[in-house]
């Protein structure tokens, strides 16, 4: 016996070492049939420790004090040693993770990765996107930019609409009357230690309720359901090394984009890192049009088309929470979408349109016509939910193989 061996044995004799390895890479078996949409769950996690790591060494550096943070910030990008390549690392990062995450999604309504069996697969990965956008937003002040300033403002002062408890659940959020030094200071605390917390424990739940029910795939068949005599799905491999290995090359072609973006346009015109930034906030001086970064703008486009403050926030609200509902309005015969009739696929078409015309209208100052066409473009969002359960029941679909297609 080797010495590595034995020294296995040692720690599974106290820690589930093997067992864990087992069970989650080299004896859980998933589709033989996974495509590009299933390397973005990976990439997700990924992103994930290099937001966490890159986030550690800034910490190193940053100021949480209002007189002080937009400095710490410009000694970083200018005196510390790479601290301008960790600092776009982080900023692009960010965005790549929205990225990443929107795309997952996605996938999983194409090819209904939320139905039975998978319906807290589901919600889990939902609690990480609030979780995620509760974390982008707080991370979005601490530059002490302008539209840092600014922005924040504006989206805490939408609590003050919600009746009665508004004002006072505003100022527990500022921890003062206006955003100041004491809002800094919490929302660095929740930005590196509380949220974080929360989703990596989140992600640890998400990964073993999938491992519990198995992965999804393209035909939307369960392969769990034919084995062989041993017990192993016939349909299945391995998950390492076969997508382990997969994985990598995602990952290589993740990073050249990655890389691409941080040495050649950090900011991408503005959209990842916003010219106002660059310049410390000024609570006297108001910019002229504020607005979030992108992964926000669907939500506050929505936000912005409806006339009264209050249901506006309702509306924003809502458009996330109908996401939580999905795995009961669908009432489809099959999952995937190459099994699906012709109005699924219309459906999630004009949903997509929907979602990216909303998110390029949040980012404009809003005009009656811009208004306008958020308003239209909300609609058609809302739709696809609401009318899920009629459309889906009506639609014709194909017959599902028994065996995946590969």
């Amino acid at each position: 016996m080797s010495k590595m061996t034995e020294f296995m044995g040692w720690v599974d004799a106290r820690f589930p070492a093997t067992k864990m390895w087992e069970d989650h890479l080299s004896k859980y078996y998933a589709p033989k049939n996974f495509n590009f949409w299933y390397y973005f769950g990976s990439l997700a996690l990924m992103v994930l420790v290099l937001q966490i790591v890159t986030g550690i060494f800034l910490t190193m550096n940053y100021k949480p004090d209002a007189g002080m943070a937009f400095a710490s910030v410009e000694y970083i990008m200018r005196d510390v040693n790479w601290g301008w390549l960790i600092r776009y690392m982080h900023s692009t990062g960010a965005s790549f993770f929205f990225i990443v995450i929107y795309l997952h999604m996605f996938r999983g309504l194409m090819y209904g990765s939320f139905r039975k069996p998978r319906e807290l697969v589901w919600i889990i990965g939902m609690l990480i996107y609030v979780a995620l956008m509760a974390e982008a937003f707080m991370g979005y002040l601490l530059p002490w930019g302008q539209m840092s300033y600014w922005g924040a403002q504006v989206i805490i002062s939408l609590f003050g609409a919600i009746p009665v408890v508004g004002q006072d659940l505003a100022l527990w959020i500022r921890g003062d009357f206006v955003i100041s030094d004491v809002t800094l200071n919490r929302f660095f605390a929740f930005h590196v230690i509380a949220v974080p917390m929360i989703l990596l424990g989140l992600v640890v739940a998400h990964i073993l309720a999938l491992h519990e029910v198995g992965s999804n795939n393209p035909d939307g068949i369960e392969i769990k359901k034919n084995k062989d005599e041993n017990g192993i799905p016939k349909d299945g491999i391995p998950f390492h090394p076969y997508y382990s290995v997969k994985d990598i090359v995602g990952v290589v072609v993740f990073l050249m984009l990655f890389s691409a973006v941080i040495f050649f346009a950090p900011e991408v015109g503005g959209w990842f890192l916003e010219s106002n930034n660059f310049i410390p906030a000024n609570p006297m001086k108001t910019p002229e049009h504020i607005a979030p970064l992108w992964y926000f703008t669907p939500f506050y486009a929505i936000l912005r088309s409806v006339p009264d403050k209050f249901f506006g926030v309702m509306a924003m609200g809502a458009a996330i929470v109908v996401m939580f509902l999905l795995p009961w309005l669908d009432r489809g015969k099959v999952k995937s979408i190459r099994y699906r009739g012709g109005i699924y696929k219309m459906a999630l078409a004009i949903f997509v349109v929907s979602f990216i015309a909303l998110g390029y209208l949040g980012t404009q100052p809003a005009t009656p016509v811009m208004t306008n066409f958020a308003r239209l473009f909300s609609i058609l969002y809302f739709a696809f939910f609401i009318l899920m359960p009629w459309y889906t029941a009506i639609d014709k679909t194909k017959p599902v193989p028994e065996r995946v297609t590969g």
